[in-house]
């Protein structure tokens, strides 16, 4: 059987996975990197590096190390058995509760929470977003007020370790990366104990409903059921 030729990722509709149309970049100071980029997932290579070089631009009167390149809001509430590792940014009004992990680059806008055992790793999240409860993030971005209920994963390498794609209207967007979990649009729902797929894009408001398994992408509004079907909300139709 002769292998099928996969779509170009130029022929894919670029609008639906766009940064602008998943984030309000104007909530997180990786807004740079946002509005340089076509999709959310391009900036995560680069993540590292440009927190590195917001280190020394953020005020001392606002922000105090916690170790080497770690800064933390002096408003932020941060538990003593919380584990910050460098690079990374606390923002103002955050709550690291018991248990959180933060790893390998991780981005915090203002009023984040990261709950009890929840893992946080080279990601983004946006003001107000929240994994308060047995998360984990990986290489992802969580959008404004996005939240993940007790138990949710976003789950950031495939099991055959080949480069994540992000499927949509039939065709697949190569990432390039070995590594990438989901977009998570802002005020997107994620219920209890489900599971993102790597290459997984949720569109704002979207809901997920506790213990499904989600791929792909998921548009505005959509609601994800336990048995994989995607309606969408009443108000949208």
């Amino acid at each position: 059987m002769p292998k099928t030729e996969l779509p170009r990722p130029a022929a894919l509709p670029a609008e639906a996975l766009s940064c602008h149309r998943l984030l309000d970049t104007s909530h997180t100071l990786a807004a740079p990197l946002l509005e340089a980029a076509t999709y959310p997932f391009e900036i995560l290579p680069a993540l590292s590096e440009f927190i590195l070089s917001l280190l020394p631009l953020l005020p001392a009167s606002e922000y105090a190390e916690r170790g080497e390149g770690v800064l933390v809001s002096r408003s932020a509430r941060v538990s003593p058995l919380a584990t910050l590792e460098g690079p990374c940014i606390v923002g103002a009004g955050c709550e690291l509760r018991p248990g959180a992990y933060l790893r390998g680059a991780v981005l915090l806008g203002e009023g984040v929470v990261i709950g009890n055992s929840s893992e946080v790793k080279n990601a983004v999240l946006l003001d107000g977003a929240a994994a308060p409860h047995y998360n984990y993030v990986g290489d992802s971005l969580l959008g404004y007020r996005a939240h993940l209920g007790a138990g949710a994963v976003l789950s950031n390498l495939r099991a055959d370790r080949a480069p994540v794609t992000v499927r949509h209207a039939g065709a697949r967007l190569a990432t390039g990366l070995r590594k990438f979990g989901a977009v998570v649009g802002d005020y997107a729902e994620v219920g209890c104990n489900a599971v993102l797929c790597p290459g997984t894009v949720l569109g704002r408001r979207a809901t997920v409903y506790p213990t499904a398994l989600v791929r792909g992408t998921v548009p505005e509004d959509g609601i994800v059921k336990r048995d994989g079907t995607v309606t969408l909300r009443r108000a949208a139709l």
